[in-house]
């Protein structure tokens, strides 16, 4: 099967997927109207516009980047969010009529103004829905600074400290623009770290929402005195990697490909490539056993790998500390459950073996502008070595 056609039968899945939840949300909300009522009129109109928007917007963008484009895209971002919890509880409010069918419990008070009561639910949930989302935003625009800890016993060529940031997942672009990027350099530079890191996924797709708002003019601004080091994720490949990369490496950022990299003489930076590599350009990443042969053992190993699968196998080939991201772990509660099945760490600190691990769960947002139960993060990592 080609590349190609295996987008097409993707996007045709997504976009089956998206429709079906809209229309059993569509149906609910129309059921809870008042027949013949103004509301009821202009529901559909409302309804399927949002729902339209994202698509359109992200469609637009590729023909004619415009503000036009900006407020689709952002208007139907903010509706993916929304979309998800109309979901849910129109899922538990089923899941509660079922139950009352087979088994009676309703007070008198429901079943004898039921089709007010249903007025009453479809007005709170939406009152509901939009101060989460609003809530959930505000969120987004400020990110921790999060401190770890952590030894590596290994001789670092009589380094001790390391004063290191790490991020992943900034996504720029639309959503995350230069105004929301200038805040969270701000945040990086009051750590005054020694080295950055930067786990994948800086770009969102598209490079030119970048363009237009010449944010490397601002990842300039992301210096450190050992270096700003990084890594392709997912979103990278799926705009184009090799674009991604020269403009990234054109405003100061090491990007590390499948190789390896001594820092002062006294550590290294090993850095893969995204584990979709393959399915976007066709062509295989290293195998991390290549990759670690490249490094002295003898010396600290710091692995950059944008998703966080295989954190075992890393740590038997040697690791000390590996940095991921990618997960946002679910960005959207209760989505962080999916997450946590999916991967062996999907937020935050563990050992593995005798390699440390952390998975950030990002400083940016992926299509919803949205956080609800996580804090987006700047990660500061305090690491030691065996004086």
């Amino acid at each position: 099967m080609s590349r190609h056609m295996a987008f097409l039968i993707f996007y045709s899945i997504v976009l089956l997927i998206y429709g079906s939840v809209n229309y059993y949300i569509y149906t609910r909300g129309m059921q809870a109207l008042p027949t013949g009522s103004f509301v009821k009129t202009l529901f559909p109109w409302v309804f399927w516009i949002l729902v339209a928007t994202y698509v359109a917007g992200r469609t637009l963008e590729k023909i004619y980047l415009s503000h036009a484009s900006d407020i689709l895209v952002w208007t139907g971002s903010f509706w993916l969010a929304a979309m998800l919890y109309l979901f849910l509880v129109v899922v538990l409010v089923d899941i509660i009529r079922v139950v009352n069918h087979y088994i009676p419990f309703y007070p008198a008070f429901i079943t004898t103004n039921y089709e007010k009561v249903k007025l009453y639910i479809f007005s709170g949930v939406s009152v509901g829905v939009i101060l989460l989302i609003i809530l959930g935003h505000l969120n987004t625009l400020n990110p921790r600074i999060k401190e770890i800890s952590v030894h590596i016993n290994k001789d670092a060529n009589g380094m001790t400290e390391l004063n290191a940031v790490m991020m992943s997942d900034i996504h720029l672009g639309t959503l995350i623009g230069n105004g929301h990027f200038e805040r969270i350099v701000e945040k990086v530079k009051s750590i005054n770290p020694d080295i950055i890191f930067l786990a994948g996924d800086i770009l969102d797709e598209d490079l030119e929402p970048v363009l237009r708002q010449n944010i490397g003019e601002t990842l300039k601004q992301l210096n450190a005195p050992l270096g700003v080091y990084g890594v392709m994720g997912n979103h990278e490949y799926i705009g184009g990697a090799e674009p991604a990369y020269n403009y990234l490496v054109s405003h100061g950022l090491k990007i590390i490909r499948d190789s390896v990299v001594k820092i002062n003489e006294s550590f290294y930076v090993l850095g893969r490539e995204d584990r979709d590599k393959p399915r976007f350009a066709g062509r295989e990443r290293k195998d991390l056993n290549e990759i670690v042969k490249l490094a002295d053992p003898e010396f600290p190993l710091i692995l950059i790998d944008h998703q966080p699968y295989y954190l075992e196998k890393a740590s038997k080939l040697g690791i000390d500390l590996q940095l991921s991201g990618h997960t946002h772990h679910g960005q959207l509660w209760p989505l962080n459950f999916i997450t946590s099945a999916i991967y062996t760490i999907s937020y935050g600190y563990g050992k593995i073996g005798d390699m440390h691990a952390y998975v950030s769960n990002g400083v940016g947002t992926w299509g919803p502008p949205v956080r609800i139960g996580n804090k987006p993060e700047i990660v500061n990592l305090k690491i030691t070595f065996r004086k």
